[in-house]
């Protein structure tokens, strides 16, 4: 074993804060870099906006299914992870990863895209059904409906026959700076949810 691989081992065991109120933030998408820039993917842009704020750095790890990190959000440990497992297989990675760090199911924050917001618009909420989301939906079966979900508004096509091509496609110029004000808009918001709560980070998101 290099000394890296010690050194990320020695992050890997250091396990997630206790106290923190969100222990762990998964980001939904697709691997590969034709799904790199899809609406589909405004999770995994959640998840690397934290990375990149908090001085995380994704690894891939065979044993979760994915690319996971830690970060310190406010004084607190906190695990990133992009499941590699394609979006209707996402639970099998968030189990994996949440057995392992023994997370509560409502210590688990999911970000992801969401067709019924318009491009810019973020919302925190508490469970919940799937919404047709296959990745919800997936987690959901593995785990139950009690996780956290930090929406990220793409759009809707406007016919639903239409919503599996287009959550696949990019989004136009607008829209794309249009949801990338709602990635940091919800990036911004993760540090006070961890210490002050759902329903203060709540308010504070949906009253700006």
């Amino acid at each position: 074993m290099g000394w890296f691989d010690w050194l990320l081992g020695r992050r890997d065991d250091a396990g997630v804060s206790e106290d923190a109120i969100v222990q762990l933030i998964v980001g939904l998408g697709n691997p590969g870099g034709e799904y790199d820039d899809t609406r589909h993917n405004a999770g995994f842009w959640l998840v690397d906006e934290l990375a990149r704020r908090h001085g995380g750095m994704f690894n891939h790890d065979k044993k979760f299914f994915g690319e996971q990190c830690q970060v310190s959000i406010e004084g607190h440990n906190v695990r990133l992870l992009k499941p590699m497992t394609y979006m209707n297989r996402s639970g099998q990675s968030v189990r994996a990863l949440a057995s392992y760090l023994k997370v509560p199911l409502e210590k688990i924050l999911v970000a992801h895209d969401e067709i019924d917001l318009p491009p810019g618009e973020v919302r925190l909420k508490q469970g919940g059904g799937h919404g047709g989301h296959n990745g919800l939906r997936d987690i959901s079966s593995h785990l139950g409906r009690d996780f956290a979900r930090l929406r990220l508004g793409v759009g809707h096509p406007g016919n639903k026959n239409e919503v599996t091509d287009y959550v696949l496609k990019r989004p136009s110029r607008d829209d794309a700076a249009a949801i990338d004000d709602a990635v940091r808009a919800g990036a911004d918001i993760v540090p006070f949810l961890i210490t002050d709560g759902f329903q203060k980070a709540m308010h504070k998101l949906h009253t700006k």
